[in-house]
């Protein structure tokens, strides 16, 4: 774990696009003495924290029974197929979130040496926000290294990673033992219990001092300077509306299956009401955001984006790009220009409901075979181009079969799909991506979606309280998965029969909740984590459909070959061979 950081200006400089910090000095090289007058230079260390953030659409999907890849090379195809091992691990965060933490760390120990400002109360302001925005991401590194790394090891203890909370030097022992699962996770809260204490929920302008947050007014009265420090320049970066919805991540994560021990203190009442604090900010269940079903591609909202600020269904985001085709260039399917990389499987599209609300294989749910894509849940096609299906700039019709004669068809060439699909999520239709006439649209990728809090909220309270259990709040499980349904657009014309079934059953309700919370964030790369921490089983072998005509043709398109332990990811290979006191997880060399 020993991790060498050089204090090299060139590595705090922002992510292409992105506005310079600082000059470097003639002979390129900084000190630590120079961040306590350099306020710039100081905070390139926040910066370099966040160009590391995991990437939300990171396109794990191909490892799981959502999706497969044309790309026969990708990493999570390998993973899926049997080669997946402690040193050849597209899963591993281990070096790149402790090297953040580390910069976290020495950042956390000099913040308050640093000259922020002239103003004394701005540089008061400034001290507390980044001294806020450093706990929580600090936090948000603790959760994916939880996520990615924790596990059981052969002696049956329920271990986390090891906690650094100083900044390590050449003389620190690194040779670090892991600890508990739980105490991370309590570590993880008392970083985002500092972050919320010294951050705002969200930053605003505000217009006269009584605006001003009571834990912030002694510091302040004064409208220009809060502005300055709190106010919009300051969006995108974390606040504590990020610090509560990592909260709920981590909650829910803690009292899943997967990680159930007798050392495990956490609960799902824990991870219900963390999801609640953010639902009830939102405005309870009416809040849910009516437009979040295709967030990825309102036109309007997206294009009018504009201070940093948020559609109705974001809680954070990364930057925005202007007039970008490269998510297109990457998933349209090949006759509109792009490489068709994500291939949605049968298995997915199997998973969308009727648009009555019944599942495709139950009785009541009118579902023809010989007419598979009629009256489905809206969401179908929404998120997945199926044979037929119109797509691009000049609505081109997709057909998807072998026989199709058409590049689109199933194995035509390499940028085709493998399974019949195409994924559309993520994807602007007006977008253009033909070389010749390129026409970009503007895109950001989420890092929170307010459906997500929504979500954990319902999987939770219904284990916690059941289906109409309410835990003392204002809604139930029940009543945000009858509104996430009736957004989609589900059983709105017969009051949703098959949701009122299930309101009478904790196990089913569970079933369907999992299943609205595969629709929802389907290719958001939730799948993998979701199948783990439920104990789910994993080796479904990927379907795909072949259609030509009116015959369709199901097939295998790819084995999944995962062990039992594989639910929990490993500790790099490096790492256990370098320090003795770092335990492996079960099953891994």
């Amino acid at each position: 774990m020993k991790i060498k950081i050089l204090i090299i200006a060139g590595v705090l400089i922002m992510a292409s696009g992105c506005k310079k910090l600082f000059e470097p000095d003639p002979e390129n090289l900084k000190t630590i003495d120079q961040m306590y007058t350099d306020a710039a230079y100081a905070q390139g260390f926040l910066v370099n924290a966040y160009r590391s953030i995991p990437s939300y659409y990171d396109n794990s999907d191909y490892a799981t029974d959502d999706a497969v890849t044309n790309q026969l090379s990708n990493s999570y195809l390998q993973v899926a197929t049997g080669s997946w091992t402690s040193s050849n691990n597209p899963f591993n965060l281990w070096q790149s979130a402790f090297g953040a933490i580390q910069y976290l760390n020495l950042f956390l120990e000099n913040v308050d040496k640093v000259k922020w400002a002239e103003d004394q109360a701005a540089a008061q302001l400034f001290n507390l926000r980044m001294r806020g925005e450093a706990y929580g991401l600090r936090a948000l590194y603790m959760y994916f290294l939880l996520r990615n790394h924790a596990g059981f090891t052969e002696d049956g203890r329920l271990l986390g990673v090891p906690i650094i909370t100083s900044y390590q030097t050449i003389n620190s022992d690194f040779n670090l033992p892991r600890a508990s699962f739980d105490e991370c996770v309590k570590q993880i809260y008392r970083d985002l219990d500092s972050a919320e204490a010294y951050l705002p929920v969200e930053y605003n302008n505000i217009s006269n001092p009584s605006q001003i947050p009571a834990r912030f007014q002694h510091i302040t009265q004064n409208v220009e300077t809060y502005n300055r420090v709190m106010g919009v320049y300051a969006r995108q970066l974390f606040n504590g509306l990020i610090a509560k919805s990592f909260r709920a991540r981590t909650a829910l994560l803690a009292a899943s299956p997967a990680f159930q021990a007798s050392e495990n203190t956490n609960t799902w009442a824990d991870a219900a009401n963390y999801a609640a604090a953010v639902i009830d900010y939102k405005g309870g269940v009416s809040g849910l955001a009516s437009t979040g079903v295709t967030y990825y591609a309102n036109a309007s909202e997206i294009d009018n984006l504009s201070e940093g600020n948020n559609p109705p269904e974001i809680i954070w985001r990364a930057n925005i790009a202007t007039n970008n085709v490269d998510m297109e260039r990457e998933h349209f399917p090949p006759s509109l220009f792009g490489s068709g990389s994500m291939n949605p499987t049968q298995n997915l599209v199997d998973a969308f409901p009727m648009a009555n609300g019944y599942p495709i294989s139950d009785p009541g749910s009118g579902y023809d075979p010989s007419n598979p894509y009629a009256n489905r849940d809206p969401r179908l096609s929404h998120y997945i181009i199926y044979n037929g299906s119109v797509a691009g700039v000049s609505n081109s019709v997709i057909l998807t079969g072998s026989s199709s004669g058409t590049d689109d068809g199933i194995n035509r060439r390499n940028t085709s799909t493998r399974t019949g699909y195409y994924m559309k999520k993520r994807l602007r239709m007006d977008v253009n991506a033909n070389p010749s006439s390129t026409t970009g649209k503007t895109h950001y990728t989420p890092r929170i979606r307010y459906t997500e809090m929504f979500l954990i909220y319902a999987e939770a309270a219904n284990e916690a309280w059941g289906p109409t259990g309410t835990g003392g709040h204002a809604y139930s499980a029940y009543d945000v998965i009858k509104a996430i349904r009736r957004r989609a657009g589900v059983g709105v014309n017969n009051g949703d029969p098959y949701l009122e079934e299930c309101k009478t059953d904790k196990d089913k309700m569970r079933q369907l909740i999992r299943n609205e919370r595969r629709l929802e964030l389907c290719f958001e790369s939730f799948r993998f984590w979701d199948l783990r921490r439920w104990n789910a089983p994993l080796n479904e072998a990927a379907r795909g459909m072949d259609v030509n005509g009116a015959v369709y043709t199901p097939f295998v398109v790819e084995n999944r070959s995962y062990q039992d332990f594989m639910r929990y990811g490993p500790i790099p290979y490096s790492e256990v061979l370098k320090f003795t006191n770092l335990l492996q997880n079960k099953g891994w060399n």
